[in-house]
């Protein structure tokens, strides 16, 4: 019997979802809060509620906290010492590191070319308040966030610095956009092994200034044009994931990429586009286990 663990949040649609796929096809079920693992160095065990985890055959990441934040990097570090040790997991704790920091995930993308909005990263409040006068508008993200949470849009005058100042005091490195406008929906496009798998979008409700579905948005059938995938897929092999999905804008000015995601949603793939992403990634992990 092979013995596939899940790393995720307890409750978590995805992570539920992917850990009961898994025991129906294999009868074995475990999903693992990092919060509660214990990584004994000396015997390189690294247990949860009785199970060593470098006994199992594999380990696939779906979430690595209910939150995303600096402490996220430390449970991965425990993961990339396992995975150091012979443990397969999906996707490398050492490649989800890399694109799990928005500044690092931006940095790698820009370097290499990939369109993106105009971007500031400073820690300077007057640096910061120039390129919201350059901008009209931008948008302020936390280095680690998802959904939108702790964002903040900034208009140019009156208020603009306060705002600033007040989102300084909870972001050191402040990491801003010039706001896409029109935006009414953005994509996900999603990747398997690197391969395409499929495409949906979020579409913002009234009133909201983003799409996500806390804000009221909507996943909904898209199907891009090939130079849009062709642009999603060469921004994710920069990163080398197993799983992910490419946040997309298609702008007047072209497609331009927001993010590539450490983990990527099954959410959206299942609603819009009536896929079993949890099934198909287990397939694949399968697949890989075998080769």
């Amino acid at each position: 019997m092979v013995k596939i663990g899940v790393v995720g949040t307890p409750g978590g649609w995805s992570s539920e979802l992917l850990a009961d796929t898994i025991a129906r096809q294999t009868e074995y079920r475990l999903l693992i809060d990092m919060a509660r693992v214990a990584l004994d160095l000396e015997s390189g065990s690294a247990w949860f509620e009785g199970t060593d985890l470098k006994t199992l055959d594999a380990l696939i990441i779906k979430k690595i906290g209910a939150w995303y934040s600096p402490n996220l990097l430390d449970r991965l570090e425990i993961l990339r010492y396992l995975e150091a040790g012979g443990l397969r997991i999906f996707s490398s704790p050492a490649r989800i590191i890399r694109v799990l920091d928005r500044l690092s995930c931006t940095v790698t993308l820009k370097a290499n070319g990939i369109p993106m909005p105009f971007t500031t990263i400073t820690e300077d409040i007057d640096a910061a308040l120039a390129a919201v006068q350059r901008y009209g508008e931008a948008v302020f993200k936390p280095l680690y966030s998802t959904r939108a949470k702790g964002m903040l849009v900034i208009r140019a005058g009156g208020t603009a610095r306060t705002q600033i100042e007040a989102f300084k005091r909870e972001n050191t490195v402040m990491y801003l956009q010039k706001k896409i406008d029109p935006l009414e929906q953005d994509l996900g496009i999603a990747f398997l092994g690197g391969g395409y798998l499929t495409t949906y979008a979020r579409a913002k409700a009234a009133g909201a200034w983003n799409t996500t579905t806390q804000s009221g948005g909507k996943y909904v059938a898209f199907d891009p044009e090939q130079q849009i995938i062709e642009l999603a897929q060469r921004a994710q092999a920069l990163f080398g994931l197993d799983f992910t999905c490419v946040d997309v804008a298609v702008t007047e000015s072209g497609p331009m990429v927001f993010e590539v995601s450490a983990f990527g949603g099954f959410r959206g793939i299942t609603t819009a586009r009536n896929i079993d992403a949890a099934q198909a990634y287990f397939q694949y992990v399968r697949r890989r286990l075998k080769a």
